[in-house]
């Protein structure tokens, strides 16, 4: 099954999360240039003190997705003991990832399409407590996106609520183009996920790396369609995959 248009073999996405500084900065201009949309997944309230800049964004095409209100990710980061996932019920995660949603309703006009797991943690609670979370982003969303997983999508396979995404902060351009092509012989979804844009200490993929993927992306001889989140699961839901 291969869903991908103009003779596509490929499918790329691109996604950056929290709404920080860089990608407005670095990786905007980047994209614009190659004409290559992206998929962002905001954070509050760091999208607030910027809010036209990504109206703006999405004017030009980047979707802005759900990354949830409060970020909850598991008491085992240290950054999340005050906001532990472990703490939650699901009627608790549902009303703060519709929180989310309404917030960009406003911003925007339209709700969010797409939902990016914080953490890529797909769970609330604990021992015989927890529960997948998974069932209330199928229920609000085209897709929901893991992180540090360690494959592409494959149309017919995938569970678009648990869709698979590569870390590619740190990483190089032999290293991505190696994913993409991995994925050629499936027709695979290959799904990029980074945060700053930069020469920043961590979660950051470099400028250099992200101008050199764009033109691999957006030359014709490379069969690469390059789609926004809420774009790419639709165009596999609509083929019957």
């Amino acid at each position: 099954m291969n869903p991908w248009p103009g003779g596509a073999e490929v499918a790329l996405t691109l996604t950056f999360d929290d709404a920080r500084p860089s990608q407005l900065e670095a990786a905007l201009p980047i994209l614009n240039r190659h004409g290559l949309r992206a998929t962002f997944f905001v954070s509050f309230p760091t999208v607030e003190p910027r809010i036209e800049e990504w109206r703006e964004a999405a004017g030009r095409g980047h979707e802005i997705g759900n990354h949830s209100w409060t970020h909850p990710c598991s008491g085992n980061f240290g950054f999340a003991r005050g906001n532990p996932l472990e703490a939650y019920d699901l009627a608790q995660m549902a009303d703060d990832i519709d929180r989310a949603s309404a917030r960009i309703a406003e911003m925007l006009g339209a709700p969010p399409r797409t939902f990016a797991y914080p953490c890529g943690q797909k769970y609330v609670g604990r021992g015989v407590e927890a529960a997948s979370y998974v069932p209330l982003i199928a229920q609000r969303f085209a897709a929901g996106r893991g992180f540090r997983d360690e494959s592409h999508n494959t149309p017919g396979w995938f569970d678009p609520a648990r869709t698979m995404a590569y870390d590619a902060d740190g990483a190089d351009l032999p290293t991505l183009v190696a994913l993409i092509d991995r994925a050629r012989h499936e027709h695979g979804w290959i799904v990029l996920a980074s945060h700053d844009v930069g020469d920043h200490p961590t979660q950051a993929m470099r400028p250099e790396v992200l101008d050199n993927l764009c033109a691999y992306a957006a030359d014709p001889a490379n069969r690469v369609w390059c789609a926004t989140m809420a774009e790419a699961a639709e165009r596999v839901a609509s083929a019957g995959g």
